[in-house]
């Protein structure tokens, strides 16, 4: 086995990305698995009474060698996909299955953690609580079961890995495959900078021209801009075909069977545990507890939003008919007319923000609110990642390592669309402990030659901002156990720290700072800044609406009997609100990766809102001290919430940190729907 799969030689412990080769994947995969079921299997079959050093704090280190070795996998295989490391995640995926419902569900196991579980009166806090969840872990993997339902629960879970698996590759090779020819004659309205990437595109794929791919940082300023409706319409209509099988990947790309049977398979799961539908399982133990509660939270917003669509799509439309074309508005002109309204409205251009949003200039912005919050300082890191425009940084606060950052912020053919947060190894506090060392990924549209200027809209702005908000809950983290460090906590709670970060991005004390132009140096301009910020919420309507239809239909599609027609049920989810038919969901069913590509925002998509509202009210924290960096309230942050992971439950997390409960208002304000 290749050892830089397990013990880490690169600066300050990275691995050397150079040294790894797909070859070495499968060999140490072997070896590590096998070493973690030898861990599990001695923990279980310990003759000695079961203890909390000898089973739980057992239990946290028996997977820690498999876990480099996966972490380092699942990073590549995301961010730079080929059709090797698409085999590999196909072979793994059910051997992991099979391995986690071994070790979950092994009696003994289940025995000697009840037994500890059953006395931890004189447990420490930490202890008690990584107890605690190993039991409710355990209980809710199917431990309890005996018989043909222990079987069938194995089964289920095998199978599971394996449709996860091929849902996430079909979307991808959709995406991979698309590249649609732009004529000369038809860039129209676009602004210069996004020829030019889809310039850059091309020569990427070996094409002259231009190409517009299904890149989110593409496609949305193309429908926003492109004037062009006939292509905007293809455009649109290649970005919602992803996993229908009428994409670029065909037919072998369709998700719609996978997505039905990924549906039945956790009804069944939920029922086989006692509970009424996969909905009421999955939300047991997170903060809104039930999907009662969570359909009160959406549907309060979801009345505030869709009047105010309806108003947009009203004088949207007057703007079509001003173009001389008769009839409704359709998606394809939702994003195009909603611009030019917000440029007559609030003589506002987003191509004009454009060059003083610089990518370095921003970071610059990001880690400066996280200096002037929690004395956070970065310095570059010269390491080998797994591709040349990767970065890194040294995390220090007094002097003191904290955690290494790395960023991965263009998009490049291979990788996985949108954006997200990951570790490469969690904090704890085992033997000599470990610091995070964690990950942001982006999508954005790379510079037009390597070591050149890369700009950002003002949405990857936010992008940014909102992925480091996420990394601030790994490199703070100051928990003992990496089963509760970082992000680990519950899913609707996991959102706060991302989304209260964001708040910085538009704060005129940040933009005068960080915001100047590439060339001249010059301060993003007061009026244009105001002027950006008033815009803000312009399609709030818009952009609301269409992340609650995506959250509404998830709920609803693991409520009850699950469907067999997907399409057919997620049309009738939408009948049923009354949704605007201008503005289709965010994420359709068969690209709907975020609860289909894995269980963790399964019937949780709505978390961002319900993280939203708490974050709405800690950043009103902040705004009533006077200060927006208020030392204490950064402070109380940061002990109450970022630096205990899942050491305590959410709302007493909360709690510590606002001492009270927040309500919708302030979310309502803060999106211009109040």
């Amino acid at each position: 086995m290749n050892s830089e799969l397990t013990r880490w030689t690169g600066p300050e412990g990275l691995p050397r990305f150079d040294l790894i080769s797909d070859q070495d994947f499968a060999p140490a995969f072997d070896q590590e698995l096998a070493a973690a079921e030898a861990a599990q299997e001695a923990i279980a079959a310990n003759p000695a009474p079961a203890t909390f050093e000898n089973t739980i704090a057992a239990l946290e280190t028996a997977e820690l060698g498999l876990g480099r070795v996966l972490s380092i996998f699942y990073t590549v295989a995301a961010v730079d996909s080929n059709a090797a490391r698409q085999a590999l995640q196909r072979d793994f995926a059910p051997r992991l299955a099979a391995y986690g419902s071994r070790t979950s569900m092994d009696p003994r196991l289940f025995e000697r953690v009840r037994h500890v579980a059953s006395d931890m009166a004189d447990l420490r806090p930490q202890d008690r609580r990584i107890t605690e969840l190993a039991l409710r872990d355990m209980t809710r993997s199917g431990a309890g079961l005996t018989g043909g339902a222990r079987k069938r629960m194995a089964e289920i879970r095998s199978r599971m890995a394996v449709l996860t698996t091929e849902f996430t590759q079909n979307v991808l090779t959709d995406e991979r495959e698309y590249a649609l020819p732009v004529a000369d004659d038809q860039l129209g309205g676009l602004p210069d900078w996004l020829i030019r990437a889809m310039r850059s595109a091309a020569a990427e794929r070996g094409h002259d021209g231009q190409v517009m791919t299904l890149n989110r940082s593409l496609i949305v300023p193309f429908l926003e801009h492109a004037s062009d409706r006939s292509l905007r319409e293809t455009v649109f209509h290649a970005w919602t075909a992803r996993g229908t099988g009428n994409g670029a990947g065909g037919a072998d790309s369709n998700n719609l069977p996978i997505a039905a049977e990924i549906l039945a398979l956790r009804h069944e799961r939920a029922r086989l545990l006692g509970y009424a539908d996969f909905a009421s399982y999955k939300l047991a133990p997170e903060m809104a507890g039930n999907a009662d509660r969570v359909e009160a939270l959406l549907g309060q917003v979801w009345q505030a939003a869709t009047a105010r669509a309806r108003q947009d799509q009203a004088r949207l439309t007057e703007l079509l008919h001003e173009d001389g074309r008769n009839g409704a508005l359709e998606p394809w002109d939702w994003r195009f007319y909603a611009e030019r309204l917000r440029r007559r409205e609030h003589d506002f251009d987003v191509s004009q923000v454009k060059p003083y949003l610089g990518l370095d200039a921003m970071l610059g912005a990001v880690f400066d609110v996280a200096n002037r919050l929690y004395g956070l300082e970065f310095a570059p890191l010269e390491a080998q990642l797994w591709a040349p425009d990767i970065r890194a940084w040294r995390v220090t606060r007094d002097g003191k390592l904290m955690a290494i950052f790395v960023g991965d912020y263009f998009a490049r053919p291979g990788k996985r669309s949108g954006a997200w947060c990951s570790s490469l190894q969690p904090q704890h506090k085992i033997g000599k402990g470990q610091r995070a060392i964690v990950v942001n990924v982006c999508n954005f549209t790379p510079p037009e030659a390597p070591g050149a200027q890369a700009f950002l809209s003002w949405d990857d702005a936010r992008t940014l901002f909102h992925e480091f908000g996420h990394a601030t809950h790994h490199i703070l983290s100051d928990v003992d156990w990496p089963s509760i460090s970082g992000t680990s906590v519950a899913q609707d709670f996991v959102e706060l720290p991302s989304q209260l970060y964001e708040h910085w991005l538009e704060q005129p004390e940040v933009l005068d700072r960080h915001a100047r132009h590439f060339q001249t140096g010059e301060v993003l301009p007061a009026d244009l800044r105001d002027r950006l910020i008033a815009a803000g919420n312009a399609d709030a309507g818009f952009a609301t609406t269409e992340y609650l239809e995506s959250a509404l239909v998830d709920l609803a599609f693991h409520r009850g009997e699950p469907p067999q027609d997907i399409l057919a049920r997620q049309n009738q989810i939408l009948e049923a609100l009354a949704a605007p038919a201008a503005i289709p969901m965010r994420h359709a069913a068969p690209h709907f990766a975020h609860v289909f590509a894995g269980d963790s925002y399964a019937s949780g998509y709505y978390s961002y809102m319900w993280s939203e509202v708490m974050d709405a009210d800690a950043f009103a924290a902040f705004e009533e001290t006077g200060n927006i960096f208020d030392g204490a309230t950064a402070k109380r942050l940061e002990q109450s919430i970022l630096s205990r992971g899942g050491s305590a439950p959410a709302e007493e997390l909360w709690l510590a940190f606002r001492e009270r409960m927040p309500g919708v208002e302030a979310l309502l304000k803060g999106r211009g729907l109040a």
